[in-house]
């Protein structure tokens, strides 16, 4: 009896700890133990295979990664966050317009989850607020806060403490929510009640290994990042490899297609933030008025969002990529002149970087076929 006392008295705190998660935005929260063993393996093929590509962080804390007493010593629980991302006030017809936008070549795509406050200031802030209020409330806690922030494997802590299960493009995935949420952690020392990992529904559905655009997912769970369109416009500092640069089509910052293409996300949900709403610039912007951004002006556009991070020079590389596609599929003679106008401006631009993708997107020539971006017929099949 004093034990099922001690449960339940243990089951009352984490019932606590949600209720005040909630208040702060969270729309879920776990608990999970500090064995990831068994995600050890994967994450060591995952390294030999080099689809890490040049983060070389993911390497260098070795197994910390998936040790998280090892990398906080004394942890003993982990606290799991997810916080819905999708703007208040998104239509429900949102994957439509998402998918749509891709016909528009003229226009520059960036992520959804970017187009508003930076995701990292807004979870740190509040599993912190969180953490306190445990410290609080609860007594002495030893814990530490993360929000993609160090070597912690979230989506299997995620996966572990019920949040979702893993779908086959490796993203976090729940029934109720799809996979359109930022996930954070706070590691404790205190044992809490774990709350139970879920079955996978993915079943035989294969969408998102099949709109990848650059064929980055290799398998299931298994994702190439050096193919990683998310991965080439954020992470990747050099020359775009040559082969994927039509690819990528009019994304210049990050890519959702594996997103919009998983049936789960007609489920997603809004924020009950409004930091996650879209700042004017960052959702419908023609690539032109982006490009003609100067140092000075990015910095002021993107102040507190995650874009920031890849600077000027890389958010021109980016944009001249995407031009290039917009030239390849141009309508007629004004549209391509006009494309051509705007790259000329960064023809001599100090970056060699930049030079270099402003030359190759002057090189594209027009033509019939739009292969680069989504034929109608696909869009239709798509928003059905």
């Amino acid at each position: 009896m004093e034990t099922t006392g001690a449960a339940q008295a243990e089951r009352a705190v984490l019932a606590r700890i949600q209720a005040w998660a909630k208040a702060l935005g969270f729309s879920q929260i776990g608990v999970t133990g500090v064995d990831l063993s068994g995600s050890e393996p994967g994450l060591l093929r995952w390294l030999a295979q080099g689809f890490h590509g040049d983060m070389h962080y993911m390497q260098s804390h070795g197994l910390k990664r998936a040790r998280p007493a090892e990398l906080v010593p004394g942890t003993v629980s982990v606290i799991t966050a997810r916080m819905d991302y999708l703007p208040q006030g998104t239509a429900s017809d949102w994957v439509q317009q998402e998918w749509q936008r891709l016909q528009r070549p003229h226009e520059g795509i960036v992520s959804v989850y970017a187009r508003g406050r930076d995701y990292h200031k807004v979870l740190r802030a509040r599993l912190q607020k969180l953490a306190e209020r445990m410290v609080q409330e609860l007594g002495p806690l030893g814990y530490r806060v993360f929000t993609d922030s160090a070597p912690v494997l979230e989506a299997e802590l995620a996966r572990h403490s019920g949040q979702g299960w893993r779908g086959k493009h490796s993203l976090v995935l729940n029934r109720s929510a799809g996979s359109m949420f930022f996930l954070g952690e706070i590691y404790v020392d205190r044992a809490l009640p774990t709350t139970e990992p879920v079955a996978a529904h993915c079943g035989s559905c294969t969408a998102c290994l099949d709109m990848c655009p650059t064929q980055a997912i290799v398998g299931p769970q298994q994702v190439d990042a050096r193919r990683c369109i998310s991965y080439l416009t954020i992470e990747y500092g050099g020359s775009i490899p040559l082969e994927l640069r039509p690819l990528m089509a009019n994304r210049i910052y990050g890519c959702d297609d594996c997103q919009l293409a998983c049936p789960w996300n007609k489920f997603a949900q809004t924020s009950s933030l409004p930091d996650f709403a879209a700042r004017p610039g960052l959702a419908g912007s023609s690539l032109a008025e982006l490009f003609a951004w100067d140092e000075a002006m990015f910095l002021r556009r993107t102040e507190g969002s995650p874009i920031r991070r890849i600077g000027h020079e890389k958010w021109l590389r980016n944009i001249a990529v995407a031009l290039g596609n917009a030239l390849r599929v141009a309508p007629d003679a004004a549209t391509a002149d006009a494309v051509r106008a705007a790259l000329h401006t960064r023809a001599a631009h100090p970056s060699a970087l930049v030079r270099e993708h402003v030359g190759w997107a002057l090189a594209q020539v027009p033509q019939q076929t739009p292969s680069i971006q989504l034929r109608n017929k696909e869009l239709v099949a798509l928003t059905r």
